[in-house]
């Protein structure tokens, strides 16, 4: 699966991992078990989990926590790979 591919797949899911105020340390985990399930996996930075760090920011090292490839951020969400 390409990068275009990737993107127009993610098109079509739901946010099935959501960081709230717990911050990234408390997803880790579920979205670590997600990927091992599901190539593609969308997340959705809430307000709470944002602070002063851009979406972008957050979306990086998370992905990096998780060893998957950030394939694109919208908003405040994020779409991984692995």
């Amino acid at each position: 699966m390409d990068q275009q591919e990737r993107r127009a797949a993610a098109h079509e899911l739901d946010a099935t991992v959501r960081v709230g105020k717990g911050g990234i340390d408390a997803v880790v985990d579920e979205l670590d078990g997600q990927l091992d399930e599901h190539e593609l996996v969308k997340v959705k930075f809430l307000r709470s989990a944002r602070g002063g760090t851009s979406t972008d920011e957050l979306a990086e090292t998370l992905g990096k926590r998780v060893g998957a490839e950030l394939v694109e951020t919208r908003g405040n969400t994020a779409v991984y790979y692995r």
